[in-house]
C-alpha cells in the first residue's frame, strides 16, 4: 500500500515536450507516487516549430495536458493502491519557470487539483513575458560594432562587478551577494566612458548605458503602460541568455513566430524591428495562444480548500525577471484587498538572493546559498541526488516544508538555503547556509556570528510595496540612467 497516500506532480521547462524524470524522482524518495506529462509533444526546451498552425498542441502545452494528467493520475493512484474515494489523497505540485506557470494555471482554474504547490520563477503571463523576452534581445541588436547601442558579452561582467560594488552592502553585510536590489540607488553613470577614456573595454558608451537602462526599467509602452517589469540589479551575469546572441531569444522569437503569428505562411522578419509593435502586444493579449497565462489572481476557492503555495524566485534570474513574480504577488495582494496577513496564510513569497534561473548561482560570484530542494535543483547536482544532500528535512527542503504546512499547519517562516564550495557539487563541502524569508521579511545578520552559518541570521520585516508603487517606480525609471545635455 502507498504508506503516505500522497501524489507529487511535477512541471516542465520552456517549450519542451517530454517526461521530467529527474524531478519525478523526488516523489519516491519521499514515499510518494509521482507524475509528469510530456505536454502533448516531444521537443527541446527552445523548440517551437511543433506549435505552428497546431492549435490543439498549443492548448495541450498551455493547460490541457497538465489538467488531464492530474485528473487521470489521481484515479490511477487510487485504483492501483486500492484507496477508497472518500480517503484523502494528498496531492502536491513542484515546478519552475514554465513549470511554475503550469502549476499556477492549474490551481487557478482547478482549485481542487492540488493541496500544496511549490512554484518557482513562474513564467506566468505568457502573453506579455514572451514578447518581452524578445524585446530585451532587440535592445542589444544587431550584434555589430557599427551599432553603438550593442553591448558585447564581456561588458556584462563589467556591469555585474559595478552593481555588486555599489549594491552589495545595502543589506549591511559585504559578502558579494546583492540581497536587497530594491534598496540600491544604482548610479550607472560611474561606468560611462569619459571623453578622455582610451580603454573602451572598461567602460560603457552613452549609447550602451541607454541600453542597460532600458533593461532595468522594463518594457513600457509609448502611452506609459507597464507591459512587463525589467531585469533586477544583480542579474547581469545571466544577461547572455537574452542578449548574448545574434538574434532574439527563441523564448520570445519562437513564441511570436510559431504561437502568435503561426508564421502567416512566411518567415517572421524580426531583423527589421527595433521594438515590438503595439499590434503584437494587443494580439498576444487578445489571443493568448493555447491559453497558458496564469492571470487569475483571486484564488479564494483554492485558499478555502486549505491549499498552500510556496512561491520563490532567484534575485539574479536573467531569464524570467524576478520583478515579474513580485508583480504577481502584489496583484494577488490587490485581489485580496491588500490583506498581507490574510494572503500569507496561504501563499508566501521567497526571494533567493544570488540564485539565477531556478537553480545555482553565478559562475562569477559562486557564493550565494541557493539550494532549497526545489524543481530542477536535485537534478543539477546529479542523477542520484534528491532533496538537499545532507539536509533532507523541512528546514532545508521546500517540498517537505510545504507538506508540513498543508498537513500539520506548520507555516513556513523561513527556509535555509545551502551552497557548497563548488556550487553544484555537494561532495566539495558546505560553503554557507542562510535563511530565506517570506516577503516582505528579509534575512538580517546578527553582527556577531559566522556570516556563513544560518544561525547568524534571522528573518525581520522589511518594507511593503504594493502594485501602484511598483508601477510608478518602473515607469519613472528610478533605477535607470539618462544622459544629461
Amino acid at each position: 500500500m502507498l504508506s503516505t497516500k500522497r501524489l507529487l506532480v511535477v512541471g516542465n521547462g520552456g517549450f519542451s515536450g517530454g517526461i521530467n524524470w529527474l524531478d519525478m524522482a523526488a516523489g519516491p524518495h519521499h514515499g510518494m507516487a509521482a507524475l509528469s506529462t510530456d505536454t502533448g509533444h516531444n521537443s527541446t526546451t527552445t523548440e517551437t516549430s511543433w506549435a505552428k498552425q497546431r492549435a490543439e498542441k498549443k492548448e495541450l502545452w498551455g493547460w490541457q495536458a497538465m489538467h488531464g494528467s492530474v485528473s487521470l493520475g489521481k484515479a490511477i493512484v487510487r485504483r492501483y493502491y486500492e484507496q477508497p474515494d472518500d480517503e484523502k489523497l494528498w496531492t502536491y505540485y513542484s515546478g519552475c519557470s514554465t513549470g511554475g506557470r503550469q502549476g499556477l494555471r492549474e490551481l487557478q482554474k482547478f482549485p481542487d487539483s492540488f493541496d500544496g504547490a511549490l512554484i518557482g520563477a513562474p513564467a506566468w503571463w505568457t502573453a506579455r513575458l514572451n514578447p518581452f523576452l524578445m524585446q530585451v534581445g532587440l535592445y542589444n541588436l544587431p550584434a555589430e560594432e557599427a551599432n553603438p547601442y550593442h553591448i558585447p558579452q564581456e561588458k556584462f561582467v563589467l556591469l555585474a562587478d559595478e552593481v555588486t560594488r555599489q549594491c552589495d552592502e545595502v543589506d549591511g553585510v559585504k559578502d558579494g551577494i546583492v540581497s536587497s536590489p530594491e534598496k540600491c540607488e544604482f548610479d550607472l553613470g560611474t561606468l560611462v566612458c569619459s571623453e578622455f577614456e582610451t580603454k573602451l573595454s572598461e567602460c560603457l558608451t552613452v549609447e550602451q548605458a541607454q541600453t542597460v537602462s532600458k533593461v532595468y526599467q522594463g518594457w513600457v509602452s509609448q502611452d506609459g503602460e507597464l507591459l512587463y517589469p525589467g531585469l533586477t540589479l544583480g542579474s547581469e551575469d545571466q544577461w547572455w541568455i537574452l542578449m548574448g546572441g545574434t538574434e532574439p531569444s527563441p523564448f520570445g522569437l519562437g513564441y511570436i513566430r510559431d504561437f502568435l503569428l503561426d508564421d502567416d505562411g512566411k518567415e517572421f522578419d524580426w531583423a527589421g524591428l527595433s521594438t515590438i509593435g503595439r499590434d503584437i502586444v494587443d494580439k498576444a493579449q487578445r489571443l493568448d495562444p493555447g491559453r497558458p497565462s496564469a492571470t487569475q489572481y483571486d484564488i479564494s476557492n483554492f485558499k478555502d480548500r486549505g491549499g498552500k503555495v510556496i512561491l520563490y524566485h532567484g534575485l539574479t534570474d536573467g531569464l524570467v525577471p524576478e520583478k515579474g513574480s513580485s508583480w504577481y504577488y502584489n496583484k494577488t495582494l490587490d485581489a485580496f484587498g491588500g490583506d498581507l496577513d490574510g494572503v500569507r496564510d496561504f501563499i508566501r513569497y521567497f526571494q533567493i538572493p544570488g540564485m539565477g534561473h531556478c537553480f545555482s548561482t553565478s559562475n562569477c560570484r559562486p557564493n550565494a546559498p541557493w539550494n532549497i530542494g526545489a524543481a530542477f535543483q536535485p537534478g543539477v547536482l546529479g542523477r542520484d541526488t534528491w532533496s538537499v544532500p545532507g539536509f533532507e528535512n523541512a528546514e532545508h527542503d521546500a517540498l517537505m516544508a510545504l507538506i508540513a504546512w498543508v498537513e500539520e499547519g506548520q507555516a513556513v517562516d523561513q527556509l535555509i538555503a545551502t551552497t557548497w564550495k563548488k556550487p553544484t557539487d555537494p561532495n566539495s563541502g558546505v560553503l554557507k547556509q542562510r535563511p530565506i524569508c517570506p516577503w516582505p521579511e528579509k534575512a538580517v545578520y546578527d553582527g556577531v556570528g559566522d556570516v556563513n552559518e544560518a544561525g547568524s541570521w534571522e528573518c525581520a520585516m522589511g518594507e511593503v510595496e504594493l502594485v501602484p508603487e511598483l508601477r510608478r517606480r518602473v515607469e519613472s525609471g528610478k533605477r535607470g540612467w539618462v544622459p544629461r545635455g
